[in-house]
C-alpha cells in the first residue's frame, strides 16, 4: 500500500490580527465612553457652576484660612467664695488653687481674695463680703453664682485706696444649698489669650485621641483570639474547625461591611451621645478589620515550623505557641499601630453623629455657621493626623 497523505486543512478565513486588535480596542473605548457619559449625567456634574457660584463659598474659605486661635478679653480681676444655704459647710472652708495648678506659672494663686461672713446663711440673710488684693479705687460687681451655673448681679461696690473692700449683701431667693459669691472688677485695656474655640478644640482633640486608643485596645483584645479561629491553615483540619473558620469569617465580613458611622448611631441610641458610643463603634469595626488582617497574616506564615512541631506530637496550643506566634508578632504590632492611626481619623467622623470627640464639636460649629471656630477644629484634626501618621510610620519601620 502506498503512503497516504493527510488531507489538507481548510482554515476559515480569519480577521487579520491588527484589525481584530483594533476592533477590540475600539469596543473598549466605546464602552468606557458610554459608561462615563452616563456617569456624568447621573452625578449631575456641572463645571460651569464651579465658576458662577464661586462667590458663595469665598467667605467660608476665607474663614477656614483664619482659624479662631487668639482672642482679646477685657482685663479683669475675679475672686469667689462658697456659701451654703440651710446646710452645715464642710470643715475647713479654705479656697485654694489645686497643687498641680500651682506648679504652672500661669496658674499661680491670684492676689485678689474674698471671704464671707457667715459662710452658712438663709435666704434674705445679710452676708458680709471682705476682699483684698484688688486694684485700688476700682468699682466691682457683686455676683451670685448658684449651683446650676446661673449668675445674677446682687450689688456693686468699690475698693479703697489699698485695694480692699467690705460690703454687705442679702442672700437672694435661690434653689439649692451650694452657691458662690463672686466679686469682679473690670480694668482698662485687653489681654490676649487662647480663644474659647481653641480651648474647646484642644480638650476635644485629646478626647478624640484617647477615644481611638480605647477603641483600638478593646478591638485587639477580641480580634487576636478570633483571628486564630479565622485562619484556614490552622482550622481547616477537621469538619468542626472548618465550620468555626467559616462562621468567624462570615462574622468579620458582616461587621466590616457596616460603616463605623452606622455603628456610632446605633450605640449613641443605646448608651447615649458621648465618647463611650464612639469607643464602642470603633472597637466593633476594628475587631473585624484587625481580625481579617491578623488571620491573613497567620495564613501567610511559613508552614515549615508548623509541620515540624506537629510531627513531634504537639497539641494545637503548642503549635500556635511555638510555631505561629513568633512569626506574627512584628506584623501584628504594625497592623495595630496602623489601625490606631485610622481610628484617630475615623473618630472625627463618628463624632458628627454623637460619637464624641472633636467631630461632635466640629458639627456644632458648622450648624451654627461659625466657620472660623470650625477652622480651628479642622486645622487641629489636620495637625494631629499628620503627627500620628509620622509617628505610626516611624514605629512600623522599627518593628517590621
Amino acid at each position: 500500500m502506498g503512503q497516504q497523505t493527510a488531507p489538507p486543512i481548510v482554515r476559515s478565513p480569519d480577521i487579520p490580527q491588527p484589525v481584530g486588535r483594533a476592533l477590540r480596542t475600539f469596543s473598549w473605548i466605546l464602552l468606557l465612553v458610554v459608561v462615563y457619559v452616563y456617569g456624568w449625567q447621573v452625578t449631575q456634574i456641572n463645571l460651569r457652576e464651579l465658576v458662577t457660584k464661586a462667590p458663595l463659598v469665598k467667605p467660608i474659605i476665607l474663614d477656614l484660612l483664619k482659624p479662631d486661635l487668639i482672642e482679646h478679653r477685657p482685663r479683669g480681676e475675679e475672686a469667689q467664695a462658697e456659701i451654703w444655704l440651710d446646710r452645715t459647710p464642710p470643715s475647713p472652708v479654705i479656697q485654694q488653687v489645686p497643687p498641680w495648678e500651682r506648679l504652672l506659672f500661669w496658674r499661680r494663686p491670684p492676689a485678689w481674695q474674698i471671704t464671707l461672713t457667715p459662710v452658712q446663711a438663709k435666704i434674705g440673710a445679710a452676708v458680709t463680703i471682705t476682699g483684698k488684693g484688688f486694684t485700688p479705687s476700682r468699682p466691682v460687681d457683686l455676683v451670685w453664682l448658684d449651683q446650676s451655673g446661673s449668675t445674677a448681679t446682687i450689688g456693686k461696690a468699690e475698693t479703697d485706696a489699698s485695694g480692699r473692700l467690705q460690703t454687705t449683701v442679702k442672700v437672694p431667693v435661690v434653689i439649692g444649698t451650694d452657691h458662690h459669691v463672686v466679686v469682679r472688677a473690670i480694668l482698662e485695656g485687653t489681654t490676649p489669650g487662647p480663644s474659647n474655640a481653641l480651648r474647646l478644640t484642644a480638650s476635644h482633640m485629646v478626647e478624640t485621641i484617647f477615644l481611638a486608643l480605647m477603641g483600638t485596645t478593646l478591638a485587639i483584645i477580641v480580634a487576636i483570639p478570633l483571628s486564630f479561629l479565622a485562619a484556614k491553615n490552622l482550622m481547616a483540619r477537621s469538619a468542626v474547625g472548618s465550620s468555626v473558620y467559616y462562621a468567624v469569617r462570615t462574622l468579620f465580613n458582616i461587621t466590616r461591611s457596616i460603616e463605623p458611622l452606622i455603628w456610632a448611631i446605633i450605640f449613641a441610641v443605646w448608651v447615649g451621645i458621648g465618647p463611650f458610643a464612639g469607643v464602642l463603634a470603633l472597637a466593633l469595626h476594628s475587631v473585624a478589620a484587625l481580625g481579617k488582617l491578623y488571620s491573613e497574616q497567620i495564613e501567610s506564615i511559613d508552614p515549615g515550623p508548623i509541620e515540624a512541631i506537629t510531627a513531634t506530637g504537639a497539641s494545637m496550643l503548642q503549635v500556635v505557641r511555638y510555631a505561629v506566634v513568633p512569626q506574627i508578632i512584628p506584623p501584628f504590632i504594625a497592623f495595630t499601630i496602623y489601625r490606631w492611626d485610622i481610628n484617630v481619623r475615623m473618630s472625627t467622623v463618628i463624632g458628627l453623629v454623637g460619637g464624641g470627640g472633636i467631630g461632635f464639636l466640629l458639627i456644632q460649629y458648622i450648624n451654627l455657621l461659625q466657620w472660623r471656630q470650625a477652622a480651628t477644629a479642622v486645622w487641629a484634626i489636620t495637625l494631629v493626623v499628620a503627627i500620628m501618621d509620622y509617628m505610626s510610620a516611624t514605629v512600623r519601620e522599627q518593628v517590621v
